[in-house]
C-alpha cells in the first residue's frame, strides 16, 4: 500500500532569542555557501531540543531526524513530553511552516487544528468561516452549504452561527473548528491536544467522529494527546518523541508503555535542580515530599489517611496572584483528581518576593484506591505559567480502610468519596 504520509529525515532550527532567520552576516554567509555549491554552515550547528540544559548556540534543533509513514486510514497517536516537538511536527505536516531539511510528502488535502481559534477570522461569523475554511480546503460553495447542517449539529452553535468568532467561548472554537475539519472531507485530519478544552460529552463526540471517518470512510487521522486512554481507544500505531526526535514508532500498548516508563525516569531525574522547565521563571519547584498526619515522611500513602504534601519552591520575582495544582494521574495519563489553592484557600497565598519557601497542600482523606499514580506540579499566575512538571512523582498508593468499615477498598476504578445508603420502601 502506497502511504499518504512519508517523513524523510526532517530537521527543523529554529534560532534563539530573536524572530527572524538570523543577522546580515548570517544571510551573506548562506548566500556566499549556497552560490559556492556547498551544504548551509547553520545546519551544522546548534544544541538538541533538551530543557533541561542550557545551551551554548543560539540556534536550537526543535525536531530532528523524523523518519515515519502513515498509510490510509490509519489514526496515529503522538506522544511525548511538553517540548518535545509533537505540535512543531504537526506544523509541518500541516504546512503552516517548512522544514529546515528532508522532505514531506503527502496525497491529498490537510485539514488541521492545531490550536484554538486557528484557521478562523475572528471578525467574520461562524457561517462566513465555515465556508472560508471549506474553500481552503479546494471545496465549491455547493459542496460546503450541503454540509452545513451536519457542521451546526455536531458543534452545537447554531443560536451562534451568524456572530462573529471572536465573540466566541474557546469551547465553541474548538467546537467548530473540529466539525470543519471533520465533515469537510479531508483526506488527512491533523488534530493537536485543542479537543482538551471540550467538555467530556464533546470529547466522547469527536473521537467518535474520528473513528468514523477513519474507519468508515478509510481517512486518516494524526491525533497528539497527553490522555493515554484516548491514545489507546482510537489509535492503531503511536509516535512517541522525546527532545525533537522519534524514539519509538509502533504498536499503542507498547508505545504508551514505553513513554509511561521512560517520561517518569525524565522526570525524577536532578528534580531537585533548577533545571530548565517550560513557564515564565517566576519560581521554581525545587522538591516534593509526602507526609502523615505525624508530620513523619512516607513512601506510601494509605487510602482514607490524612496526608500532608510539601513542596519546596525557589521564588525570583513578585508572583502576581499565584495559584498552585496538584494534578493525581493513573500511568494511562488520566485525571483522577487534583488540588488547587485558588478553590480551597479563602485568601490568596501571599508569597515573598525571593527566596525559598515551602507550600503545604493538606489532604484531610487522601480519594484514591490503591495503586501508582503520577503527580503534577503547576504554578500559574496572571502572567501565565511559572512552572510546570508533568510527572514530578510517582506515588505507591495502599488500599487503606477508606470508609472506616474495616474492610480494605481494592477497587482501581474511581474516586473513592463518603458516603451513606438508606432503604426509602
Amino acid at each position: 500500500m502506497k502511504p499518504i504520509i512519508k517523513v524523510e529525515n526532517i530537521g527543523k532550527q529554529y534560532r534563539l532569542g530573536n524572530v527572524g532567520t538570523g543577522t546580515l552576516s548570517h544571510d551573506i554567509n548562506r548566500w556566499w555557501h549556497k552560490v559556492r555549491g556547498k551544504e548551509d554552515p547553520y545546519l551544522k550547528i546548534g544544541e538538541t531540543n533538551d530543557r533541561t540544559k542550557t545551551g551554548g548556540s543560539e540556534y536550537v534543533w526543535a525536531l530532528s531526524n523524523i523518519n515515519f509513514e502513515v498509510n490510509p486510514g490509519e489514526i496515529l497517536g503522538i506522544i511525548g513530553k511538553n517540548g518535545a516537538g509533537k505540535s512543531t511536527l504537526l506544523k509541518l505536516l500541516s504546512r503552516v511552516t517548512g522544514p529546515t531539511k528532508g522532505k514531506i510528502t503527502s496525497h491529498g488535502s490537510i485539514a488541521s487544528l492545531l490550536e484554538v481559534g486557528t484557521g478562523f477570522h475572528p471578525e467574520l461569523t461562524g457561517k462566513e468561516n465555515v465556508f472560508l475554511n471549506g474553500a481552503l480546503l479546494g471545496m465549491t460553495k455547493k459542496e460546503i452549504a450541503a454540509k452545513l447542517d451536519e457542521i451546526v449539529d455536531f458543534a452545537g452553535c447554531n443560536k451562534y452561527m451568524d456572530t462573529p468568532v471572536k465573540r466566541y467561548s474557546s469551547g465553541m472554537r474548538v467546537r467548530l473548528g473540529f466539525a470543519v475539519a471533520a465533515f469537510l472531507e479531508p483526506d488527512i485530519l491533523v488534530v493537536d491536544e485543542v479537543l482538551a478544552v471540550g467538555d467530556a460529552e464533546f470529547q466522547k463526540k469527536a473521537i467518535g467522529k474520528m473513528q468514523e471517518v477513519s474507519q468508515g470512510e478509510g481517512r486518516t487521522v494524526l491525533f497528539v494527546s497527553h490522555n493515554m486512554a484516548s491514545i489507546q481507544n482510537l489509535c492503531n500505531k503511536v509516535l512517541v518523541m522525546d527532545r525533537g526526535t522519534t524514539v519509538f514508532l509502533g504498536d499503542v500498548d507498547d508505545g504508551i508503555n514505553y513513554y509511561l516508563n521512560s517520561n517518569r525516569e525524565l522526570n525524577h531525574m536532578n528534580f531537585d535542580k533548577n533545571e530548565k522547565r517550560p513557564g515564565n521563571g517566576g519560581l521554581k519547584f525545587l522538591s516534593i515530599g509526602l507526609k502523615n498526619e505525624s508530620n513523619k515522611q512516607i513512601n506510601e500513602v494509605f487510602s482514607g489517611n490524612l496526608l500532608n504534601i510539601d513542596i519546596e519552591i525557589e521564588i525570583f520575582k513578585k508572583i502576581d496572584s499565584p495559584r498552585f495544582r496538584i494534578q493525581f494521574m493513573d500511568l494511562k495519563g488520566v485525571i483522577r483528581f487534583l488540588c488547587n489553592n485558588n478553590f480551597s484557600n479563602k485568601e490568596s497565598l501571599d508569597l515573598p518576593e525571593k527566596g525559598k519557601v515551602t507550600l503545604r497542600c493538606v489532604i484531610p482523606a487522601f480519594p484514591l484506591p490503591k495503586g501508582s499514580y503520577l503527580v503534577q506540579l503547576s504554578c500559574f499566575s496572571r502572567n501565565g505559567t511559572e512552572d510546570d512538571i508533568e510527572a514530578a512523582i510517582e506515588i505507591t498508593v495502599v488500599g487503606g480502610d477508606f470508609f472506616k468499615t474495616g474492610r480494605e477498598q481494592n477497587s482501581s476504578e474511581g474516586v473513592l468519596v463518603k458516603n451513606n445508603f438508606k432503604l426509602l420502601s
